[in-house]
């Protein structure tokens, strides 16, 4: 008769151990990618506030291209109370209005909230556009400063 345990030993000695991995082995690991993150999430948010700044930038640029092109047709930027609505939709009464002066709805900035649109504006002849940051407020250092149209 054959020796059933010695033929288990052998298979168990050429076979590759099907376990998995050990406690320490997880911990490491776990460690590693915790280090790495740690390295590389602070790059990441960095660009992603930087993005949202351009994008704001880029958004209040496109309403001042569009607000130029409804002054050519009706003599006059929209009043504060308009708003930027009156670039997608013809304030009641007002002649040659030749929109809508953008392809889609307003956009809320990067960060949710409505843009600030004054007119007339407080610095120069230009409507005043105002982008609060990430938290909403006048004023603010880096991803809570206003992005302003006049800057």
């Amino acid at each position: 008769m054959r020796n059933l345990t010695s033929d288990r030993t052998k298979h168990n000695l050429t076979r590759p151990s099907e376990e998995g991995f050990t406690l320490i082995e997880l911990i490491v690991v776990i460690l590693i990618l915790g280090l790495l993150a740690g390295l590389v999430a602070p790059r990441l948010f960095k660009h992603a506030t930087q993005a949202r700044i351009t994008t704001a930038a880029a958004q209040i640029a496109a309403f001042q291209t569009a607000l130029a092109a409804y002054k050519l047709d009706t003599g006059n930027f929209p009043t504060t109370e308009q708003g930027l609505q009156a670039l997608r939709v013809a304030p009641t009464g007002l002649k040659n209005w030749n929109g809508p002066y953008l392809p889609k709805d307003i956009p809320m900035d990067p960060w949710r909230n409505p843009y600030i649109y004054k007119y007339p504006g407080e610095h120069g002849d230009e409507p005043d556009i105002i982008s609060y940051g990430a938290d909403g407020k006048a004023g603010g250092e880096g991803e809570n400063a206003d992005i302003l149209s006049w800057k």
